[in-house]
């Protein structure tokens, strides 16, 4: 007979401290993501020097990533997540401080994002491995819903009350450092908050790994994805999605607003309703689990085959909502799938080896994005936006067709996964 756990995850006193404290915590960041940009700005007035803080805070995530999942696997995600919360603290302070005492210089804004760069990479894995520790198995995937959702919501959210800290003075068209300095202290306190919750979370033990050098276990974890044969191949398809989709969306879609429909309210328009679809996506993720479990690859392989149609109509459009309402589709799908890709992984993969699987599957995505976004700007030099997002469209259907004819990605299901509900 089910637990109250289990029918109702937010009974569950791990969850509640997990989920509050991160939503704080992601409040929080977007405090500094909207400050560290318009420091750079505030002092230099260059877009190079704003393209160089932004490098140095993504390069050492997705160098580092993998390396700091081999740290959570090595010394628990939950150490290694509130060692990281309390550097992010020390850094942002120390930030704070100096702008206070207006001591502004654009090495201290590259040191700053370089720091928080490093910082989350050890932070990010250790996160996402933490949650199988800390909810029964049967409630895996909606836990990640949940808290996949509430990241979106703040996404949506933590900027408009981070403009409100930046805006406060002069109307919003000059920031003050003392205002910057103000957004960075508050997203200091957002860690000191969740690294407060997080010492309230009672996991579950685990098998203890067996006791190797820090380049061995992260050679290992590399070996257990590629021996894994149905983790190779979902690893190597969403590399090739990652590739087609990501670059269309981050360049091409201002590109489509720009020369089609009205500009930046359009472009707003369809960002929102891309946000928006996700959210719903996510936080829709539980319905159908146990089915969609034993059909897992199946059902990835329709999604992407219908985002690809999806994208390839988003190049035909003429009106910004058309392209809303092709948005709002594409980003249920895509919520929906984030929340059950990382359920499986998590169920499939053994806790001690969590932490680098996880890392590996993000750091796909965070090393692909630049090279997708450049490969995009060069592709429109040659090509209309619309014959971009077909193309791309067609690319990811025929990718998706040839997983399904040549991979065993569509045979994929609960069955051998190694946590069962």
């Amino acid at each position: 007979m089910p637990s109250a756990t289990d029918t109702d995850l937010l009974r569950n006193t791990n969850f509640r401290w997990l989920l509050g404290g991160g939503l704080v915590s992601m409040l929080g960041d977007q405090f500094s993501l909207l400050a560290l940009p318009w420091l750079v700005l505030s002092l230099t007035g260059d877009s190079l020097s704003l393209g160089i803080a932004v490098a140095l805070m993504g390069a050492p995530r997705a160098v580092l990533i993998v390396l700091g999942g081999t740290f959570a696997d090595r010394h628990s995600p939950r150490r290694v997540l509130l060692l990281s919360k309390y550097a992010n603290t020390v850094i942002l302070l120390a930030l704070a401080g100096l702008l206070w005492l207006d001591q502004a210089s654009l090495a201290l804004a590259y040191a700053a994002a370089l720091a928080l760069g490093i910082a989350s990479a050890f932070a990010i894995p250790a996160g996402t491995a933490i949650l199988p520790q800390a909810v029964p198995a049967s409630s895996l995937q909606k836990a990640n819903g949940l808290q996949m959702g509430v990241r979106q919501l703040s996404l949506l959210a933590g900027p408009l009350l981070a403009a409100l800290v930046l805006g406060a003075r002069d109307g919003g068209r000059h920031t003050s450092m003392a205002a910057l300095a103000a957004a960075f202290a508050i997203d200091a306190l957002t860690f000191v908050f969740s690294a407060w919750t997080l010492r309230q979370v009672k996991l579950r033990p685990r098998a203890a790994a067996a006791a190797q050098g820090m380049w061995r276990d992260l050679a290992a974890g590399l070996a257990m994805v590629w021996r894994d044969h149905a983790l190779r191949s979902c690893y190597a398809y969403w590399a090739v999605v990652a590739f087609f989709v990501m670059g269309p969306l981050q360049v091409a879609l201002p590109v489509l607003a720009s020369e089609r429909l009205d500009g930046v309210p359009a472009l707003g328009l369809l960002m929102g309703a891309h946000g928006a679809g996700t959210l719903a996506g996510m936080l829709a993720s539980s319905l159908g689990a146990a089915w969609l479990r034993r059909h897992f690859g199946a059902v990835l392989l329709a999604a992407d085959a219908i985002v690809a149609c999806l994208l390839m109509a988003l190049g035909q459009i003429s009106t910004a909502w058309h392209g809303a309402a092709l948005l709002a589709a594409t980003g249920l799908l895509s919520g929906y799938l984030q929340v059950v890709i990382f359920t499986w992984i998590q169920r499939r993969v053994a806790p001690a080896m969590l932490g680098r699987a996880m890392a590996l599957f993000m750091g796909i995505f965070l090393g692909l994005a630049p090279l997708s976004a450049a490969a995009t700007g060069a592709l429109l030099r040659h090509l209309s936006v619309g014959e971009l997002f077909c193309g791309g469209g067609a690319l990811l259907l025929a990718a998706a067709i040839a997983a399904a004819i040549w991979t065993g990605i569509p045979r994929i299901g609960e069955a051998d996964c190694i946590v069962q509900p």
